[in-house]
C-alpha cells in the first residue's frame, strides 16, 4: 500500500511512507486519508518545538533515570499531587492534541507524542505510563526510521463497544528524527463515516 510522509518546514515535502507492519490488512482498515490527516497536523511547529525541548532536557538521561521517571508517573496517577503529569498535560503540545481530539468528534480517542527516548512529550489524556520506549508504538516507528508508519491490530473496547486501532508515525523536522506520535482511531466511527460518505 502506498502512502505519503509529509513534513512542514518552509515548504511541505512528501515522501513515500514505510509501513512497519505487523498486520496484514490494517493499512486498508485505516486508509491513506487518515494517515495523511495525522501527518498534516503532526507537522505543527508546536510538535517540533516541544520535541526539541524534551530531547534536550532528557539528552543525558540513562535507563535508570527513565525507569525512575516512569515509576514516578505511575505513582502519581493515584495521588492528588501530580507534578510530572501536570507538567506534561499543561504544556502547549498537550493543549494542541486535546483540541485535535475534541475536533475529531469521536474519531480519535487518544493522542500522544513521544520524544527520542520514548518519553511522553505531550498527550490528550493521562496515559498509564510515561515511557513508551519498550513498546511497539515507539520501537516500530522511531527505531525504524523517519518515514515509518506502524498500524497496530484492531482491538475491541468492551466498555464502549467500539473497535480501535493505534496509528503510529515517526516525526521528523528539517531532516532530523525527533520522536513519534500515536493516535488511537475509533475504527467503528471511521467505518460509519465511510458508509455515510463523509470520509
Amino acid at each position: 500500500m502506498s502512502g505519503f510522509r509529509c513534513f512542514a518546514g518552509l515548504a511541505v515535502v512528501c515522501l513515500p511512507a514505510v509501513f512497519a507492519g505487523p498486520a496484514s490488512g490494517q493499512e486498508d482498515t485505516i486508509g491513506d486519508q487518515v494517515v495523511q490527516d495525522i501527518q498534516s497536523w503532526a507537522s505543527s511547529p508546536v510538535v517540533f518545538l516541544t520535541l526539541e525541548a524534551s530531547n534536550a532536557r532528557y539528552a543525558d538521561l540513562d535507563q535508570a533515570g527513565i525507569e525512575a521517571l516512569d515509576k514516578q508517573w505511575r505513582d502519581e496517577r493515584g495521588k492528588a499531587d501530580q507534578p510530572l503529569i501536570t507538567a506534561v498535560l499543561s504544556n502547549p503540545l498537550s493543549s494542541y492534541l486535546t483540541k485535535i481530539q475534541a475536533g475529531s468528534h469521536g474519531l480519535y480517542t487518544e493522542i500522544f507524542v513521544m520524544d527520542a527516548k520514548g518519553l511522553n512529550a505531550g498527550q490528550s489524556a493521562i496515559t498509564s505510563d510515561f515511557w513508551q520506549g519498550d513498546e511497539a508504538k515507539w520501537q516500530k516507528t522511531y527505531l525504524v526510521g523517519p518515514d515509518a508508519v506502524f498500524i497496530d491490530e484492531v482491538e475491541l473496547n468492551e466498555e464502549l463497544g467500539t473497535e480501535n486501532a493505534q496509528v503510529n508515525l515517526s516525526i521528523v523536522h528539517k531532516g532530523q528524527l525527533l520522536g513519534a506520535i500515536t493516535v488511537e482511531v475509533n475504527v467503528t466511527e471511521l467505518r460509519r463515516r465511510r458508509d455515510a460518505g463523509k470520509v
